[in-house]
């Protein structure tokens, strides 16, 4: 008897943020699937660099080894994939062209979801070049899927 396989999700980063480091109560089972190794996350070097530089805005106060830390740990839970190849099947264009990577990410990986909070993001759930290829929506959303 095999296991079946693991959702895949890809978190943008909004929402790594409010998993580890605010750590909202309101994604406490989330977070909890996620350190059990329920699902697989997929992201790519340019989010991950993005994380970097939010870890470090000023308003979070997070000393660096703290915000190391935090990069590595959300790392090493990510399959990291290579940039899009040029024959990948098209995707709409999100209005914010900094949360384009994460339709990217999602469409490459095969994710099953991309988990976020991000209102441009979550209207782009219905167009008809991601409804066939992966469904976003908030980490609210999820974690209400889980009871």
């Amino acid at each position: 008897m095999t296991d079946a396989p693991r959702t895949t999700l890809v978190l943008d980063t909004n929402t790594v943020m409010a998993l580890w480091v605010f750590e909202d109560p309101a994604l406490a089972k989330l977070r909890a699937r996620i350190e059990a190794d329920d699902f697989v996350l997929a992201s790519r070097s340019d989010a991950l660099e993005e994380l970097r530089r939010v870890l470090a805005y000023r308003q979070f106060a997070l000393e660096p080894g703290r915000q190391h830390a935090l990069l590595e740990h959300y790392a090493a839970r990510c399959a990291l994939l290579a940039p899009a190849p040029a024959d990948a099947p098209a995707l709409p264009e999100c209005r914010d062209s900094d949360d384009q990577k994460f339709l990217e990410i999602a469409r490459d990986a095969q994710a099953d979801q991309l988990v976020t909070r991000d209102k441009a993001l979550l209207r782009l759930n219905r167009h008809r070049q991601v409804r066939p290829l992966f469904e976003i929506l908030t980490p609210e959303r999820l974690c209400a899927s889980f009871d």
